[in-house]
This record gives structure tokens, sequence and C-alpha cells, in this order.
């Protein structure tokens, strides 16, 4: 077997194998309060977290957001966003994201699994769908969404000086994430910390969850 099949095989055994039920969210801590707490149940969303393979290369997919989004502009994030009423699933809804996003084929993509939901600050309960893509076609930002397309070596990833602290700061809230930075660009908050809870699933010999 491969090392990249290998590495897939144990990525996919420390999956769960069907997204987690997020019916409900009090059991959720989230990772910062605003200040009041939340007026209202959070949201569904889902992320794809996708292994790009090329032969035995593995990376990972990354988007910078559009400076001209309202939320979250400039940004590095994984394709994903809010689940729609005709999506199936978390993972029906980080495919049709990803192809939205960035082009990515859903039939390129085979889902090997999801990671336990993941609840923000801004009140989104996420589900990471966890993919490996054998990209036929080139990624393709949509522009009115998508500043760039870019992956980072998985290699890099699954080292432990890849990860650095990042300070944030909201109105009266401090707090800190992961941070990681690659190309002159820096990956901090819900994508870093997501980073690496992936990071804690491949290295650790304990699953995680």
């Amino acid at each position: 077997m491969a090392a990249a099949d290998e590495l897939i095989e144990r990525i996919t055994q420390r999956l769960l194998p069907a997204p987690e039920p997020t019916d409900k969210p009090d059991s959720y801590t989230p990772d910062w309060m605003p200040e009041g707490g939340f007026d209202r149940p959070p949201r569904d969303a889902a992320v794809l977290i996708a292994l790009v393979r090329r032969g035995e290369e593995l990376s990972v997919l990354y988007t910078e957001r559009s400076p001209e989004l309202r939320s979250h502009s400039g940004q590095i994030a994984f394709p994903g966003g809010k689940l729609d009423a005709g999506d199936s699933g978390p993972g029906a809804a980080a495919l049709r994201e990803a192809w939205e996003e960035v082009a990515l084929d859903p039939a390129d993509a085979r889902i090997l699994g999801y990671m336990p939901a993941y609840f923000t600050g801004t009140n989104y309960l996420i589900t990471p769908v966890v993919a490996v893509v054998t990209p036929h076609r080139q990624f393709v930002g949509n522009p009115g969404e998508v500043k760039s397309v870019f992956e980072v070596p998985l290699p890099m990833l699954m080292r432990e000086e890849s990860f650095g602290t990042f300070h944030i700061r909201r109105k009266n809230l401090e707090g800190t994430s992961w941070q990681i930075e690659h190309e002159g660009l820096v990956i901090w908050g819900i994508t870093a910390n997501l980073t690496r809870r992936f990071y804690e699933l491949v290295l650790k010999d304990e699953i995680p969850w």
C-alpha cells in the first residue's frame, strides 16, 4: 500500500462515520462567548477539509475570502457555509459550497468521514467534512466570494512548529486562536483551530473524541 493510501486509511479510521447530531447545542461550548450570550439557537453549517491528492502528494485546500464580503472579509477559510433546506446533510452542503466557491467537482471528491461539530462565537455549529479529492480540473475561485484559492502541503500541517498563537480582540473580549503562516498568508481563527484539530486527529495515538 502506498504511503498516501496508508495515511488516508488512518485518517478514515479516526473520523466519525456519520455527522454528529447538532440538535442539542447546549452540549457544546463555543470557542468564545459574546457579551450577553446568544439570542437564538445556532445555525448549522459545514466546511470541507479537502485533502487534494496528486499522485503520492497530499495538500489541504483553502480559500482567501473576498475583501468585499460583509462577514469575515479577507480571511482564510475552508470552502463551506450554512446548510440549505435542499441539502441532505453536512456532506452535501460542504460539497455544494465547494463547487460554488472554487469549482471543485463533487465527482472528484470521496468523503472519508466527519469531525465533531465546532461551536463558534458567531453562533454557528460547524461540521467539518473530510474528503480526499483527485481533481480533474483546476480550482477557480468565484470572484463574488473568493479572492484566491491555494493549497498547503499536508506535511507542513503535520508539524508542531507550523502552529503559532494568534491574539484576537473583539470589542471588550480578548482571546487566542491557533495560527499558521504560509507564503505570506496568515490562517487564524476558526480555520486554524479546525486545522489544529485535524493535525491532532492524524498524529495522536488516541482518537481525540
